[in-house]
């Protein structure tokens, strides 16, 4: 009696399968990266489109050959430390980010995922790497040298208004950076004969108080530390200054572009954008450990001066040539 014959159907099923599993197991794995950030979406979108257009130029293309997990903090610090513990759990292959606090969450939840940084002011004070050559652990990125920075936008902010003598200084207290940055801007006002008048900020439902704080002290101009709630709350900041013809130096340069009165920063867009770079060495291969932190290489200083304007101040010629932009 001859044994039947198998269907040819069934062959060819059997033909097809085991060619979809080959072909699955050549395809090369789609990395998968995180970015946490504290801010919200729209107050940092120039930024990470920046970031995108790095990856772009490097050969990766959002969709296609990279999946990018987007989150949030919208300015709620105490929500950090659950979109960290989210991204770990996704198994990202590294984490972006930016500001201390959003990487010291990370760290707390994991020490293996690599975490690309931008914008820290003091990493290795914060013990988040060893040094800027060697920084060991599991982050590293781009710093802003805000130690340098504050005391430079004091300066300029005392040139530009040389009759001030009282700057109200706006900090988040919950941010550890806050107190560093705030010791380098103390230095700088001593030298300048300048007093500073500390306004808390916590979040954007602190500001109200902080104005009616910065009136009662008199403060004749204003700056921010730089972090995330007063990148979210420009606009708010800028009207107020502008109200009350306070002169104002911002942080963030894109709050000139909205009428804060100056700003001296580096290219945040260009960080944004460099970071791309450490990105692919650590899909590579590259540990974070292994690459170096780097500093800022550009930096704008941006006038507006339909603000002075505004506030009735008459911003004197040897800082307007000092200017790399002159909005009128």
């Amino acid at each position: 009696m001859k044994k039947a014959a198998v269907p040819s159907v069934l062959v060819l099923v059997l033909l097809l399968a085991v060619a979809i599993k080959a072909e699955a197991q050549q395809l090369p794995k789609v990395p998968r990266i995180g970015i946490l950030e504290p801010a919200t979406s729209s107050s940092i979108a120039a930024r990470i489109e920046a970031f995108r257009q790095g990856l772009r130029e490097l050969g990766y293309i959002e969709g296609q050959n990279i999946t990018i997990e987007y989150r949030y903090a919208d300015g709620k610090s105490e929500r950090i430390p659950d979109l960290a513990a989210e991204l770990v759990n996704l198994k990202v292959d590294l984490i972006v980010t930016s500001q201390t606090p959003t990487v010291l969450a990370i760290k707390k939840v994991s020490s293996t995922i690599p975490i690309m940084f931008f914008l820290l002011s003091f990493p290795v004070e914060n013990g988040i790497v060893n040094s800027f050559a060697r920084p060991r652990g599991n982050a590293t990125g781009l710093t802003v040298l805000s130690k340098e920075l504050n005391g430079k936008r004091l300066e300029l902010l005392k040139d530009a208004s040389p009759t001030i003598t009282r700057v109200g200084v706006f900090s988040n207290p919950a941010n550890p950076t806050q107190p560093l940055e705030w010791k380098a801007i103390q230095a700088a006002a001593v030298a300048l004969g300048l007093k500073l008048q500390s306004l808390n900020v916590r979040s954007g439902a602190d500001l109200d108080v902080a104005f009616e704080a910065a009136l009662k002290q008199r403060a004749q101009a204003l700056i921010n530390l730089p972090e995330a709630v007063f990148s979210m709350n420009r606009k708010r900041i800028t009207e107020f200054a502008t109200k009350n013809k306070l002169p104002a130096m911002c942080s963030d340069p894109q709050a000139v572009d909205g009428g804060c009165l100056m700003s001296y920063s580096p290219n945040l867009l260009d960080l944004y954008r460099r970071g791309a770079t450490y990105v692919e060495k650590i899909l590579k291969g590259a540990k974070p450990a292994d690459l170096p932190v780097e500093q800022p290489t550009k930096f704008e200083f941006v006038i507006n001066l339909k603000t002075a304007k505004q506030i009735g101040l008459t911003i004197p010629q040897k800082v307007l040539i000092r200017a790399d932009k002159v909005i009128k």
